[in-house]
């Protein structure tokens, strides 16, 4: 075997930093790519927010301000405004007011401080304070303070408190809820039974109950013994509580040898009750989502565009620039290093902006039968058709739609919310699985509560409607939009 030479020509795509950098910042969405820029321009003397140095802004806004010299200095709140100022040569003196208005006159305190200068408790200068929401523990734990119970109780009582669920319900066992027990706490399974118990009294009514059953009990024994059908309803629960999550009053009647009224009634008196207790103590935060990307009808035609307050406004900082000319050494290679970094992330910014934009643009083109006539109008899409049209691929695609958010009249969505998949129909076009759903939801609202359709009758119906669809695809997209089977939907009805 001879040694030789070979020539060989291959392609290879190489990652940049740069790339990367602009590749991770598309996928981020618009908190992470605020704790993001963030964290880099910590770190980049270079970078600077333009709401952190005013002079980066913009002219217009620049002017909006006042000059610090125009602003009056006094002991008072800084929140008031110039024209609530009064001057000291203008300022009466005490001994006037007293001869004015008389050291007899009563004193309105309501109007004293920052409160005097600004009718608007939201505008006083300060941020807006609310109290923290009392957590399910918090709220049975006060009551435990103000409870006449024995210490070992006491502390039985809290570990009870400790294991509730978001619901209110214990879900260990007896056995683990006595092992938790502090080691100087020996005690039985009888008697966390009984301190249980009186948990269970507390507010809201029917807390640390094993199941559903236990629950709704303890809150009929509340009720006073003259409410009508109470008795009734304790005997439904002790033992028919399936019949009654069927509905089946008829049955349930029979069973328990009683009229189909009183049955009735006593159905209606334990649907009154709160199977979840302690859901109303629920601190679950609300999340709140900003678009990123507005559309709007302008003339006949619809418009996207950027939402301002989500895009960063990310500048160099003058003064460090300036800075660089003087620098020597590695301190000016160290500085110039930063520059390029700092002007290689704005580009990708304004990169991400622009990409961000033209996606919206094309999506909103593909779909503005669902912005105007709604959700039954929405056209089969998927990935490559917004790629190929706007000149991307479709990685790039999936990134730019990942939780961004689209503001249109008919409400916000994700921009991953306009592709579905799609149904042929008779004519030879396709409609899209969201338009599907809809017409479904249309028809299950439509139905008679007595005769509910069938998954069957549904794709039937849809037939008619010219769209060839299966009886479990229509079962499929029933389970995702959580409807009940029609068996589930006339027991409730």
């Amino acid at each position: 075997m001879k040694p030789g030479l070979q020539f060989r020509l291959n392609q290879q795509l190489t990652l940049t930093p740069q790339l990367q950098q602009a590749i991770r910042l598309l996928q981020l969405s618009q908190l992470e790519l605020e704790a993001e820029l963030r964290q880099i321009a910590e770190s980049n003397p270079l970078l600077e927010f333009a709401d952190d140095n005013p002079d980066n802004l913009e002219g217009d806004e620049r002017e909006s301000e006042p000059p610090m010299d125009a602003i009056p200095v006094s002991s008072s709140s800084s929140s008031s405004s110039s024209s609530d100022t009064v001057d000291d040569a203008e300022a009466p003196e005490w001994g006037d007011v007293e001869r004015d208005g008389g050291s007899d006159d009563p004193v309105d305190f309501s109007l004293s401080g920052a409160s005097s200068r600004n009718s608007n408790p939201d505008e006083d200068g300060f941020e807006p304070q609310s109290a923290a929401q009392e957590t399910l523990q918090e709220h049975l734990l006060w009551q435990l303070n103000l409870t006449h119970m024995s210490v070992r109780d006491r502390t039985i009582a809290t570990v009870l408190i400790d294991a509730l669920n978001a619901d209110g319900y214990l879900t260990e066992s007896m056995e683990s809820l006595v092992a938790a027990l502090p080691a100087d706490i020996k005690a039985s399974a009888a008697e966390v039974e009984q301190v249980r118990r009186m948990l269970q009294r507390f507010d809201p009514t029917g807390i640390a109950s094993i199941d559903l059953r236990d629950c709704l009990r303890v809150q009929l024994e509340q009720f006073d013994p003259d409410t009508p059908q109470r008795e009734l309803a304790l005997r439904i629960v002790d033992a028919e509580l399936e019949l009654l999550a069927r509905n089946d009053i008829a049955r349930l009647a029979r069973k328990l040898r009683v009229s189909e009224d009183d049955t009735a009634a006593a159905a209606v008196l334990i649907r009154s009750l709160d199977p979840r207790p302690g859901a109303a103590l629920d601190v679950t935060p609300v999340e709140y989502v900003a678009p990123d990307v507005y559309a709007r009808k302008d003339a006949g035609r619809w418009r996207v565009s950027l939402n301002p307050d989500c895009q960063p406004r990310l500048g160099l900082n003058q003064h460090y620039c300036g800075l660089i000319a003087q620098a020597r050494g590695t301190d000016a290679s160290w500085m110039r290093g930063q520059l390029q970094e700092a002007r290689w992330l704005i580009k990708s910014l304004e990169s991400r902006a622009e990409t961000l934009l033209k996606v919206a643009e094309a999506i909103v083109r593909r779909q503005s039968a669902f912005l105007d006539y709604g959700p039954e109008a929405m056209h089969p899409l998927v990935l490559r058709e917004v790629a190929e049209e706007v000149g991307m691929h479709e990685s790039t695609i999936s990134r730019v739609t990942t939780r961004k958010y689209i503001h249109t009249p008919r409400g916000t969505f994700e921009l991953k919310h306009f592709f579905s998949s799609g149904v042929s129909t008779e004519d030879g076009g396709s409609a899209s699985a969201t338009a599907i759903q809809a017409m479904l939801r249309k028809l299950v609202d439509a139905e008679d509560p007595r005769k509910p359709l069938s998954d069957q009758a549904i794709a039937e119906e849809l037939h008619r409607k010219g769209i060839q669809v299966a009886r479990r695809t229509v079962a499929k997209y029933r389970e995702a939009m959580r409807i009940p089977s029609s068996s589930e939907r006339q027991r409730a009805g």
